[in-house]
């Protein structure tokens, strides 16, 4: 039985993006994603994924087919009202951030949203204690590590309480800590309700934490699946010059029909055909 809610929170028909020049980014992409879902998107560099989410909160418009995000067509839409539905967090942090303290960045999306100075002043706080950064308000953004700033960038997401977020490369420039503390952020917003997209070239990271995986190449959609599912096509892979997770790949040649994304996994695999 499909418990999928009868309408999706965002989809696309057909949907075709040509960059000025005439260069197609997007060929035809058609798909759903439904509230709660947590999607990874992946593929190489040029491959569309990017220029796709960009349709999702309006910063782009289709040159053809259809967006529809809530029910709404984004081309009757304007960006700030897609902000309330879906949210942007930019590979770069620094791309994003601009305000003089970390409060007035919180700040100022809410703000933006016509809300009331004490709903506003809540926003703040209930977002600033999510991700850690209640106690440096008064800070000027730039003081703050790479993962601080991540942390900040999330939070004023976070304090226009969209229905999805869609968060690009979370851990690049990140060490293993880092990564670890960002990633748990991350699948708390999941566990608060969000619905959750992610780009990314981590494989490791998209086995472990996504529930669905799109893969794309050269503007359109080769597979859409569980991990499982779509690292167990190295075929498709190939095509897309990506690889599963390594531990994936080392199954893959042991002839394990199972598709494997931990070491221990394996091991119980291995020593079960020992026995």
């Amino acid at each position: 039985m499909n418990d999928r809610p009868r309408s999706p929170l965002i989809s696309t028909e057909n949907l075709v993006y040509e960059y000025p020049g005439g260069v197609r980014a997007l060929n035809g992409i058609s798909l759903e994603i439904y509230e709660g879902e947590f999607v990874a998107i992946i593929g190489q560099n040029g491959a569309g994924k990017s220029t796709l989410v960009k349709h999702f909160n309006g910063l782009l418009k289709p040159t053809s087919g259809r967006c529809v995000i809530a029910s709404k067509d984004t081309r009757d839409c304007k960006v700030t009202e897609l902000a309330r539905v879906v949210g942007y967090v930019f590979q770069n942090p620094d791309h994003q951030i601009f305000s003089e303290t970390i409060e007035k960045e919180i700040e100022f999306g809410p703000k933006n949203l016509g809300l009331d100075k004490d709903e506003v002043k809540r926003r703040v706080k209930e977002a600033a204690e999510a991700v850690g950064l209640s106690d440096k308000l008064d800070q000027h953004p730039l003081t703050l590590s790479k993962g601080d700033r991540q942390r900040l960038a999330i939070a004023s997401v976070m304090a226009m309480r969209p229905k999805a977020i869609v968060i690009d490369e979370p851990t690049t420039g990140q060490d293993y800590q880092g990564g670890q503390q960002i990633m748990s952020l991350v699948t708390s917003l999941h566990s608060m309700g969000h619905t959750l997209i992610l780009i990314s070239h981590n494989m490791e990271l998209v086995a472990e934490y996504a529930h669905r995986v799109i893969v794309m190449c050269g503007g359109e959609i080769l597979a859409d699946g569980s991990p499982a599912e779509v690292f167990g096509k190295p075929d498709v892979l190939a095509k897309t010059f990506l690889e599963a997770p390594q531990i994936t790949r080392i199954a893959q040649r042991l002839q394990i029909p199972e598709t494997v994304f931990s070491s221990g996994r394996l091991a119980e695999i291995v020593l079960g055909r020992g026995a």
